[in-house]
């Protein structure tokens, strides 16, 4: 029995939807364990795509139990509104193949309020959030004032508890000369859809020990990625949550020992959404073409994403403080066409070279990329299923990059379909 944790090690939008798809096939269980519907995996099976933002991947597949655990933030009304969208699709939901964590918190309207009033305050100096509201629900957990999925249960308590968390944000909207939230409303219209919430609710921790004892393979699924992480990404253009792999024992409840190998899921190419500093970011026409050819835009906004070279410097980074067992590189196809390609090596700051992102984001903003060029190969790779089968400048490339951020690489991905994949290492056996 092997345990897996798949994260992106870059900015988000690595692919990891594809990657989880495909690797649910040996996994009993797919947990997500951190975020919010901030974030959205695409899976493209049997022609028809699920587009999906809080449900775990592994809802798609038959015989499969899908987990959200008490790390992620829950938008109740969303959930239930992706549930309905899912299910219209042809598949089937219900409480043997979907558990929510009891002590999920949740995201209500309020929390996206205040998302947007400080977006929209901060101007230039915005973060580039996705205005859902998840930031907001996170601070609220933090500062114990928070409605979890169990306070559903008690209309009492959830009185007492919608009393705290106003108190707090009615105060600030007083401050800001906003209308003050008005709690019996919101408390009528979450005790008329906690029956749908409920019927999902379950003590997690004790799910995974009982899967533990039973030998079920468990897949955990992040969202965003590494560099988006609120202590280790480029703060203050960071996620609200831990993104590294030891963040699915605490988002979830089980231990450290739980995880078997850490997959992380990284691009041939580097892309951001939002602000923030982005070292190798091309503003053109081959930043251009990798968007369009890359399809580069968000599952759940469509906001375009910005697009640049393979940052070396960063991935390797990120690879030691995930403690990456391997890599899943996605979207190669996307580069076929270009005359040369270049990896960024190192970083200049201040008239110095160094081998890493320094924390300060005045630094991050200024430091210059090193690269190195690599010939293209001009020519398909897409649905390329042998490493063999490569063209040779792309064997280069690949066997470059993974000696540069010294980690293996254990598939390659050459197209959005799940089994155009090379497969070099299987992390469930690995």
């Amino acid at each position: 029995m092997k345990n897996v944790v798949v994260i992106g090690s870059q900015w988000g939008d690595e692919g990891k939807g594809k990657i989880v798809d495909w690797l649910s096939s040996e996994a009993d269980v797919v947990i997500r364990f951190q975020g919010g519907h901030n974030a959205g995996h695409t899976l493209v099976i049997d022609g028809i795509t699920y587009k999906l933002r809080l449900l775990p991947s592994g809802i798609v597949r038959k015989n499969k139990i899908s987990i959200i655990g008490n790390g992620v933030v829950i938008d109740p009304w969303a959930l239930i509104d992706e549930i309905k969208e899912i299910k219209l699709k042809g598949v089937d939901i219900d409480h043997n193949n979907l558990i929510i964590s009891e002590s999920a918190n949740l995201i209500l309207p309020f929390h996206k309020e205040m998302d947007e009033i400080r977006e929209d305050a901060a101007g230039k100096a915005k973060i580039g959030t996705t205005r859902r509201g998840i930031g907001p629900a996170y601070e609220d957990k933090v500062g114990r004032r928070s409605i979890r999925v169990m306070d559903l249960l008690s209309e009492k308590n959830l009185d007492n508890r919608l009393k705290t968390v106003l108190m707090h944000h009615n105060a600030i909207r007083k401050g800001l000369g906003k209308s003050i939230y008005q709690k019996d409303k919101l408390k009528k219209d979450l005790m008329k859809i906690a029956p749908e919430i409920l019927k999902y609710s379950q003590p997690v921790w004790k799910k995974i020990d009982e899967f533990k004892k039973n030998g079920k393979k468990i897949l955990f699924e992040g969202a965003q990625g590494i560099l988006l992480d609120v202590d280790h990404g480029t703060y203050p253009f960071v996620t609200s949550s831990n993104t590294v792999a030891s963040a699915a024992a605490t988002g979830t409840g089980c231990g450290p020992n739980s995880i078997n190998y850490v997959l992380g899921i990284t691009k041939a190419y580097t892309t951001r959404v939002g602000e923030g500093p982005f070292p190798t970011e091309l503003k053109d026409s081959i930043g251009e073409h990798l968007g369009t050819k890359g399809k580069e835009f968000g599952t759940v906004t469509s906001r375009k994403r910005r697009c640049g070279w393979f940052d070396g410097v960063l991935v390797r980074q990120t690879i030691k403080i995930s403690g990456i067992d391997g890599i899943a590189l996605t979207k190669l196809d996307v580069l076929d066409e270009l005359d040369e390609i270049k990896i960024c090596i190192a970083y200049e700051l201040k008239g110095e070279k160094i081998d890493y992102l320094p924390a300060a984001v005045d630094d991050q903003i200024d430091v210059k990329p090193i690269f190195k060029t690599f010939k293209g190969w001009k020519s398909s790779t897409k649905g390329i299923k042998k490493f063999s089968d490569l063209p040779s400048n792309a064997k280069i490339y690949i066997s470059e990059l993974e000696k540069f951020i010294q980690s293996k690489i254990s598939s390659i991905s050459t197209s959005p379909e799940r089994n155009d994949t090379i497969l070099i290492e299987d992390p469930f056996k690995n």
